[in-house]
């Protein structure tokens, strides 16, 4: 209704308008209300252009062809001036840019631009105020709490049990095996070798020498050399006389190298 008064450049009555809307949208609470604001946001965005094409200012307009022609002459080339002679000293045409023409461009145009803002992740729902750092609270003791503490303890030690009992059993399988052998033929030694190699799994094989040490940590069975340099295990004749090794300090313990290659 008034945008005939609001189109004059004497009148302040877009300003106004304008005022009085932002004011009334701090209140704005349903759908239609920010409906309504966003309409009238749309007739001031058309005002206000159809307002400043009917203000005259002295300010002269964009010359394109004349920004070229300054721009060319920022690079290297004058195009105002006659170049008859078409060839200067270092044998170039003087129609052509010089090669750091853009370089020296891109240069001088790096100094009117800003970089760009960091970029950095939301982390969670956005809120307006920033979020208040909670304090850190040092863990105390408590017996109260001892409960809740101890429940992944728990459950871990409980893994670390039944994977013990799982190798105690391994281990005492292997020494039934042994003391098989041995009762078969006391006479034969049992070589270390064919008795630990698995020649299907090279893991397999591994594995049952992991339990072999066991036997021979608690021994139960010993490792020596026959005639030939190679290790023979046995089995001890009980349990008293492995204690009475260990004791006098007759064990050794050694490491053997095993690789793959080897194992094939």
């Amino acid at each position: 209704e008034n945008r005939e008064a609001m189109l004059s450049s004497k009148s302040n009555r877009l300003t106004e308008a304008l005022e009085e809307a932002n004011a009334l949208f701090d209140g704005v609470c349903r759908a239609r209300e920010a409906a309504l604001d966003a309409q009238f946001l749309v007739l001031a965005s058309n005002i206000g252009k159809e307002k400043a094409s009917e203000l005259h200012s002295e300010i002269s307009a964009f010359d394109s062809t004349a920004f070229a022609e300054d721009l060319l002459t920022f690079m290297g080339i004058n195009r105002t001036e006659e170049t008859n002679d078409s060839e200067d000293e270092s044998g170039e045409s003087g129609g052509f840019l010089p090669e750091d023409a853009w370089k020296r461009m891109g240069e001088e145009a790096l100094k009117y631009f800003k970089r760009a803002a960091g970029f950095h992740y939301l982390l969670g729902s956005w809120k307006s105020e920033p979020s208040v750092p909670k304090q850190r609270i040092e863990r105390q003791k408590k017996a109260t709490s001892g409960k809740e503490v101890q429940a992944m303890p728990a459950q871990l030690k409980k893994m670390e049990e039944s994977h013990q009992e799982a190798t105690e059993k391994e281990v005492e399988r292997i020494l039934r095996i042994l003391q098989t052998h041995f009762d078969n033929d006391p006479q034969i030694p049992i070589s270390f070798f064919d008795f630990v190699i698995d020649p299907n799994s090279f893991a397999r094989t591994v594995e049952n020498m992991f339990h072999v040490s066991f036997l021979i940590r608690d021994g139960l069975a010993r490792i020596k050399l026959d005639e030939d340099g190679l290790p023979v295990i046995e089995p001890t004749k009980n349990s008293g006389a492995g204690e009475e090794d260990s004791k006098g300090g007759a064990r050794n313990q050694v490491i053997i190298r095993l690789d793959q290659r080897e194992w094939q």
